[in-house]
């Protein structure tokens, strides 16, 4: 059953065909490095505290990990669950700031009711989660081959990370995503 205040499901990008049956050891692996990071990643337990307080908690059981049939770390399902891509999960930084990230989709999701076919919604939320879920910082954008420069590195990260998400919406299109 859906946590109280969690609306019914929301239109949105599509998470059919996106998992496929996983290897016992990338799943095991993958359970390990989210229950580390439910119990002890501070952004992490701090988000879960204040859906808990919203009254739209995430239990542990809530939060699953699967292996992705698209190049995707996790994502928000349309029940409120959180997938996890076992197959796409680097380190335990990585399941950190990806579970960070969805779980601040949950937040928006049960604080804002978020309409996820209304591109301007579904941005917002990719904004809010790449500026604070720690997918923006300078280490992981170097990382990713991008050099973060002195002045204006972490919003033109939050941009392109927000448009990146956008456009894998089926109802934004390229120019609604850029916007």
């Amino acid at each position: 059953p859906h946590p109280a205040r969690f609306p019914p499901p929301a239109p949105r990008a599509a998470m059919e065909n996106v998992t496929k049956p996983g290897s016992e050891a990338n799943l095991r692996r993958c359970n390990t490095l989210c229950d580390r990071a439910v119990s002890k990643h501070p952004a992490v337990v701090a988000i879960l505290s204040h859906l808990e307080r919203l009254g739209c908690p995430m239990p542990r059981d809530r939060i699953e990990c699967k292996e992705c049939t698209v190049n995707i770390a996790g994502g928000l399902q349309e029940d409120n669950r959180v997938l996890m891509c076992s197959n796409h999960l680097g380190s335990q930084s990585h399941a950190n700031v990806t579970l960070a990230h969805e779980l601040l989709h949950a937040f928006d999701q049960c604080r804002a009711k978020v309409d996820w076919s209304n591109c301007r919604h579904h941005a917002c939320t990719e904004v809010r989660a790449a500026a604070l879920s720690g997918d923006c910082d300078w280490v992981r954008e170097a990382r990713r081959g991008n050099v973060f420069g002195i002045a204006g590195g972490f919003e033109r990260c939050v941009r392109r990370r927000a448009t990146l998400s956008v456009r894998m919406n089926p109802n934004c299109g390229e120019g609604e995503a850029a916007e």
